[in-house]
């Protein structure tokens, strides 16, 4: 398994970093502290054939686009975002062209917490948004709360 951990926290990463290493596990890290220009010989080393790192430690914002990380074929969401474009462009680094392995996605959520109900807000801002767009909703029927939910 070749993973992609991925957290809106470095702090989070740090956490994980730690005990990736007490496990001997090698592991590189992509996130607002790395220059930009540094980012792109990480990715190239993450999806080397040699597999040096088997994880990737990514935070939300820095892997937000542009990257191509399809060394992995597992992605860890470590926490829930209220906007779920945010998780979904985290998601698309792994879904790209010329990934040839099965991508699982793993969301990592406590129930009965906070987590399950920005979870709720994600499917309902996303059926709202898709309603939306596929001209399912008339001006008529959107509602100021609704456009207020879908800015929360």
């Amino acid at each position: 398994m070749i993973g992609v951990v991925v957290s809106s926290w470095v702090g989070m990463l740090n956490i994980v970093r730690h005990h990736l290493k007490q496990y001997h596990i090698r592991s590189l890290t992509i996130s607002g502290e790395i220059k930009i220009s540094d980012r792109q010989a990480i990715v190239q080393a993450f999806n080397s054939d040699e597999k040096k790192y088997m994880i990737l430690l990514l935070s939300l914002k820095a892997g937000g686009e542009g990257l191509n990380l399809v060394g992995g074929n597992h992605l860890f969401l470590c926490e829930l975002s209220y906007n779920p474009q945010n998780e979904q462009q985290a998601c698309d680094r792994i879904y790209r062209i010329g990934q040839q392995r099965d991508v699982h996605i793993y969301r990592l959520m406590i129930k009965n917490t906070i987590e399950e109900r920005i979870s709720n807000l994600q499917e309902r801002k996303l059926k709202l948004a898709g309603d939306v767009l596929a001209g399912c909703v008339d001006r008529f029927s959107l509602k100021l709360e609704d456009i207020a939910y879908l800015c929360s």
